[in-house]
């Protein structure tokens, strides 16, 4: 089983502890929301905890296997793309999850892109709320 399969199944039981084991200590998460990227696997699984009970109805529709340049440093990397689809707060989502895979295999880099815009954003305030409620960001300011 590939680790994006791996990582498929994860999800699909919402499982945190198999999540860790598939992700690098210097994990790297591109958010459509935020232009800095979450780093680290605590901060990373932190997040992916709000995802999992933000998502209504997630599930993959779709799977490609190849190579793609990181970020972080513009190295070509064997890479996943795993399409799918969710609801948040009655919005449709479609999305793309981007995988970077290190030498073991692990996920290094993780990449989300989604439409619409109007679903990116309400995304965007549900785990946002989600972070803000379990301590991992404060509360924005001004509000």
């Amino acid at each position: 089983m590939t680790t994006a399969d791996r990582f498929r199944v994860a999800v699909d039981n919402r499982d945190l502890a198999a999540l860790d084991d598939l992700f690098t200590d210097d994990i790297r998460f591109y958010s459509p929301v935020k232009f800095r990227p979450f780093e680290g696997k605590p901060t990373v699984l932190a997040l992916f905890k709000v995802l999992l009970r933000t998502f209504e109805d997630f599930r993959y529709v779709g799977h490609y296997a190849g190579e793609a340049e990181t970020s972080a440093d513009g190295t070509t990397r064997p890479s996943a793309v795993l399409l799918f689809r969710a609801t948040v707060e009655g919005k449709q989502i479609h999305g793309i999850d981007l995988l970077h895979f290190d030498d073991d295999g692990r996920i290094g880099e993780f990449t989300v892109m989604v439409r619409p815009r109007s679903a990116v954003h309400t995304m965007g305030e549900a785990v946002l709320a989600g972070l803000v409620a379990d301590g991992v960001v404060p509360a924005p300011t001004g509000q």
